[in-house]
């Protein structure tokens, strides 16, 4: 079986991006899935637990603003799509092109400075407001 899949593999990289995009879309079509990331429980779990914390700390949601992509752009490209897994290359490459840009907004204050902290790791310059 491990034979079968190294094979696999070097086929696989030998096709160009859009090649490999037509393989998805087809592979989601023959076996009726999606390769988009559930977020929904886990909104649905932060919910419930901002429903249960005190509502009288507005402070506790914080907006994360990217305000320069500094030199090392792919690793920003990577860190805006390690914090947010719903963009796509282009559009996180969009986001370090036209600064400033709004990366999470009324998020919650810890995922906020984790946000910070990995842009900042990454050579961002980051403002929380």
């Amino acid at each position: 079986m491990a034979n079968n899949v190294e094979k696999l593999v070097e086929e696989v990289t030998k096709l160009t991006v859009l090649e490999l995009s037509e393989l998805v879309t087809a592979l989601q079509d023959k076996l009726g899935v999606s390769a988009m990331p559930v977020a929904a429980p886990a909104s649905a779990a932060a919910a419930t637990a901002g429903d249960a914390a005190p509502a009288s700390d507005e402070s506790s949601t914080k907006t994360v603003v990217m305000t320069d992509a500094g030199a090392n752009k792919i690793g920003v490209i990577k860190a805006l799509r390690e914090i947010n897994q719903n963009l796509t290359l282009m559009e996180a490459k969009g986001m370090t092109e036209t600064v400033p840009a709004e990366i999470l907004k009324d998020a919650k204050a810890e995922d906020a400075k984790a946000a910070s902290e990995k842009l900042t790791a990454a050579g961002a310059k980051v403002e929380l407001k």
